[in-house]
């Protein structure tokens, strides 16, 4: 199970934290504020109220040895800073800073030079998502992941119906991975979830109505989703 820490409880962190918890990830999630402490304390592994410039209160909770640690810390450009370099410092892997939609490219400049693994802009991030998701056909959800490649939920063609993902070649033809099958009861978008099949085998069978979680390169995903 994969360790994370959300620094930073507004909007974004908020339902980060969450997402995260859902899935099934051991999350800590920090926040000065007790209203919002309180309000996802029984979502998350644990909530404590902090203040994340503080390094041994960091140390205090277990931050050291979380895998990512996300800062989303909102309108405190000066505790952004702080916090990343203090993460860094501690040793956590991969520190993932927010920053706000007015920053300036300064700012993220500095966010990196004190040791921000990635930079990311949630409003531009979701734009770019938004318009993914409606540029290409039949995907449900698009998730850009780098420069290069981009998860997607995507119907099952018609054509791979009652079919082994050994058959239908998905790695040769199409150049994606099928991460994930979810099981639908029911048709369309009212279907419900009835199981979800993690990392599939290649001698899984692709059935009516299941939706498939890939990776791949952009141009692979849409080649992918084209399939009838």
């Amino acid at each position: 199970m994969r360790k994370f820490a959300v620094i930073g409880l507004g909007r974004f962190g908020g339902a980060l934290a969450r997402n995260l918890a859902q899935r099934g990830a051991e999350v800590i999630a920090i926040d000065k504020d007790s209203k919002l402490i309180d309000e996802i304390k029984e979502e998350v592994t644990l909530a404590v109220r902090l203040d994340s410039t503080d390094e041994e209160a960091l140390r205090s909770q277990g931050v050291s040895q979380v895998d990512v640690a996300i800062v989303s810390i909102g309108g405190d450009f000066e505790a952004s800073v702080l916090t990343t370099a203090l993460l860094k410092r501690m040793g956590v892997k991969t520190v993932i800073t927010r920053a706000s939609r007015t920053a300036s490219h300064i700012q993220e400049r500095i966010l990196e030079l004190v040791g921000a693994d990635r930079v990311v802009l949630p409003e531009v991030e979701m734009g770019e998502k938004l318009a993914q998701s409606l540029l290409i056909s039949n995907v449900l959800d698009y998730i850009p992941i780098s420069e290069k490649y981009s998860a997607a939920e995507v119907y099952s063609p018609r054509s791979f119906w009652g079919k082994t993902i050994r058959e239908v070649k998905v790695r040769e033809k199409y150049k994606v991975t099928i991460l994930q099958i979810k099981k639908i009861s029911g048709e369309g978008e009212k279907g419900k979830v009835k199981r979800i099949n993690y990392f599939p085998q290649p001698s899984d069978v692709i059935e009516k109505g299941d939706i498939l979680l890939v990776v791949g390169e952009e141009k692979d995903i849409e080649h992918f989703s084209e399939q009838k």
